[in-house]
C-alpha cells in the first residue's frame, strides 16, 4: 500500500502562496518565478495561478504551501496541496 500524502518522485511540485480560499475544497495558489529576460538579461518576475485541491478546507489566504500535480479533478484543477510550509500572519 502507498501513502496518499507522500509526494511521488515523478510528480512536479511547486511552492507558492494561497491568494484565495473562497471556493469549496479548492484554493488558488500564486507561483512566482524569477526568470532571466532572453534579450535584456534582466531578472524579471513572472507569476501564474493554479487551482489546487484542499479536501478539508484547512488552508487560508496568505499561507505558503507546496502543491503537487495529480490527475484532473475538475475543468481547471489538476493540482493538490501536499503540505503547509508557513502559516499566514493574521493581523
Amino acid at each position: 500500500m502507498t501513502e496518499t500524502n507522500k509526494p511521488e518522485a515523478n510528480k512536479r511540485t511547486l511552492t507558492g502562496r494561497v491568494v484565495s480560499d473562497k471556493m469549496n475544497k479548492t484554493v488558488t495558489v500564486l507561483i512566482e518565478r524569477r526568470v532571466k529576460h532572453p534579450l535584456l538579461g534582466k531578472i524579471v518576475k513572472s507569476s501564474k495561478k493554479y487551482h489546487a485541491h484542499d479536501a478539508n478546507d484547512e488552508y487560508k489566504e496568505g499561507d505558503t504551501v507546496i502543491i503537487e500535480e495529480c490527475r484532473p479533478l475538475a475543468k481547471t484543477k489538476a493540482w493538490k496541496v501536499v503540505k503547509l510550509v508557513e502559516k499566514s500572519r493574521s493581523v
